[in-house]
């Protein structure tokens, strides 16, 4: 398992990723980073994650494609489907985005919560009926959401600090 730490505007991003899988990345806003961090690989899917956040931060609408470490079960799979289907710059609200998947809105929120792959499967995007922003579970929570949501819709605020 490889386990590195990409500087970002929202603080530092943990990236963790064995040969095959990125496995999870984590926000970590305040927090303080763990001592055994590897250095940046050259290659595989960590290296990509970086590559590809990089990008991101550079332009809010670039788009992922990395080998994420597959669902635990169908049903999970199916609504992170349907969270990265959410395009950059829109929104749905969790009730929109559950008559999407065939769910319920408890469990869109639940997948957005358990999201081990934040801004990659972007539940920063599902927000409260009537667009109220919602929760959001990485970094410096709700912060972390709206600094993603503007930096998505506002080419001038892109590369901006937190």
């Amino acid at each position: 398992m490889t386990t590195t730490l990409l500087p970002s505007p929202l603080g530092p991003i943990l990236i963790e990723a064995d040969a095959h899988w990125l496995r999870a990345i984590h926000i970590l806003g305040d927090r303080t980073a763990p001592d055994d961090i590897g250095d940046a690989p050259a290659e595989g899917p960590a290296a990509e994650a970086i590559r590809q956040l990089h990008a991101y931060f550079e332009d809010g609408a670039a788009t992922f494609e990395l080998p994420l470490l597959p669902a635990a079960t169908p049903r999970g799979a199916a609504l992170r489907d349907a969270i990265i289907a959410i395009p950059s710059g829109d929104t749905l609200s969790y009730g929109a985005l559950a008559r999407i998947a065939g769910s319920a809105p408890r469990a869109i929120g639940q997948a957005c919560a358990r999201n081990p792959f934040p801004i990659v499967v972007p539940c920063h995007r599902v927000v409260g009926s009537g667009g109220t922003i919602g929760h959001y579970s990485g970094g410096r929570g709700i912060i972390t959401k709206t600094w993603l949501l503007d930096h998505e819709r506002r080419p001038e605020r892109r590369g901006g600090l937190l």
